[in-house]
């Protein structure tokens, strides 16, 4: 028995699924069309031996009916297929009685049982004298201790169910074929999607290139099957596979193009400390500055790669943040950073609250409070307001235009009024990433009145998104 199941298993292994589906569909057909033959067989065989039962029944009636009181022995001598009377003699109950011609059918101790009611009447397959099949009927006659057996040729009844058994053996093997030709055609066509599915596959495996897609069937989605499912799940993924491909390299290129100045200043500055012999001691001073401000742009601009590149936030130490008290407090660190720009902070909604990390949702206030300082004019204030569930921050800078507006939250980007201001364009894609990660909802518009005006939507239930 193990040993079948491993040949079972090992030919799974190595037939292909189409193989495997064309045997399991041809061998589902043809077994119903076995099935549907051999019923047909019995059915015909079962009413053509009934209706000869009926004739003899007849017969033995008719027999009775003309020879009642008759002595044992013989009464019709000559069988014919459905014809009346047929082969016919009387059995009595004692052997000793039994006339001495003999019988002409066999006599048997049942035929016996019979005459004195030990049993009923049955019907029995027999040979005659001559050689020809017969069909045989023993009954009793009356109360007189006596049996009446009939019979009639049955090889025209046995010729008719060779004939059908042949037809319907050539029936079923034609079903066979036809089963096996069906199951051929469905493998195909019904595979025909997972084939296209499996030579994309195999195409984007051996080039890396997920722009590909299957073809998929035209007609409504609410009709379509499992597999043409199965295809447009494939191509939503590869999709998002090239997506993400798409990204991961824009930002192995960006993050290149912005870390080839940093780095080109620091090796030069690297160069002009290592002649320090050469230089006045203010000139060494202001390119020792110089060098440690470079190095603190590169590490936190290689940091933010690192946090943008995982896309993702991570969830450590979920508590319930007070968001006034870390509003105050981030703002109170925005005006040391910023000391030209005033920052007006509401706190209308003291009681706000965020599951969430501390230190990445005062990361995004910082963000969004340094963006905003940074495009204000000498003078003019920051507006940070939290209410209703919304935080709300306002500059009175130049705005942001329309053209840029779909883009301020993307990879360093960087809006042509800011190219000449410091800064990497990853401070409000962070922002964003934080927010979604905490369940809010940061979104850029143009303030009344001009500036920008960035708004945190808190998440109505709480919790991270």
């Amino acid at each position: 028995m193990s040993s079948r199941r491993r040949l079972g298993a090992r030919w799974r292994r190595h037939r292909p699924l189409r193989t495997r589906l064309a045997v399991a569909a041809s061998a589902a057909v043809a077994l119903v069309a076995v099935g549907v033959c051999t019923a047909a067989f019995f059915v015909i065989r079962y009413e053509l031996y009934h209706q000869l039962d009926l004739n003899l029944t007849q017969s033995a009636t008719l027999v009775i009916q003309q020879h009642r009181g008759e002595a044992p022995g013989v009464l019709a001598g000559e069988c014919r297929f459905q014809s009346a009377p047929a082969c016919a003699q009387v059995v009595p109950a004692d052997p000793a009685k039994d006339p001495g011609k003999g019988y002409l059918l066999p006599v048997s101790p049942p035929v016996r049982q019979v005459a004195v009611g030990a049993r009923n009447g049955y019907f029995t397959n027999i040979t005659l004298p001559s050689g020809e099949p017969a069909r045989m009927f023993t009954q009793r006659i009356g109360l007189q201790d006596k049996s009446l057996q009939v019979a009639l040729r049955s090889d025209a009844v046995r010729k008719g169910v060779g004939q059908a058994a042949g037809l319907l053996s050539g029936v079923g093997a034609a079903g066979v074929l036809l089963a096996a030709a069906l199951g051929y055609w469905v493998s195909r066509t019904g595979l025909a999607p997972v084939a296209r599915l499996t030579a994309t596959a195999e195409h984007i495996a051996a080039t890396r290139d997920p722009s590909h897609r299957i073809e998929l069937p035209p007609g409504p989605p609410d009709k379509e099957d499992e597999v043409t499912r199965l295809a447009a799940s494939f191509n939503t993924m590869l999709g998002e596979l090239e997506q993400s491909v798409t990204a991961q390299r824009r930002l192995v290129a960006d993050a290149s193009h912005e870390l080839r100045t940093p780095l080109t200043a620091l090796r030069t500055n690297a160069e002009l400390l290592a002649r320090a012999d050469r230089l006045t001691p203010a000139q060494r001073d202001r390119a020792s500055a110089a060098l440690g401000r470079q190095i603190r742009e590169v590490s936190v601009l290689v940091n933010d790669l690192i946090d943008l590149a995982r896309d993702e936030e991570p969830t450590p130490l979920l508590e319930e943040v007070r968001l006034a008290p870390l509003l105050a407090h981030t703002v109170d660190t925005a005006r040391t950073h910023w000391p030209a720009t005033p920052f007006e902070l509401d706190l209308s909604d003291a009681s706000a609250t965020l599951p969430g990390v501390p230190a990445r949702l005062a990361r995004l206030i910082s963000n969004l409070l340094d963006n905003a300082a940074k495009f204000s004019p000498a003078g003019a204030p920051v507006e940070v307001v939290l209410l209703a569930g919304e935080l709300t921050v306002r500059d009175h800078g130049p705005g942001i235009a329309p053209a840029d507006l779909p883009h301020v939250f993307d990879r360093f980007y960087r809006a042509e009024q800011a190219r000449a201001l410091p800064g990497s364009g990853l401070g409000l894609a962070m922002a964003r990433q934080i927010a979604r990660a905490h369940g809010a909802d940061l979104t850029a518009h143009q303030a009344p009145g001009g500036g920008a005006l960035f708004r945190l939507t808190l998440p109505s239930e709480g919790g991270p998104g």
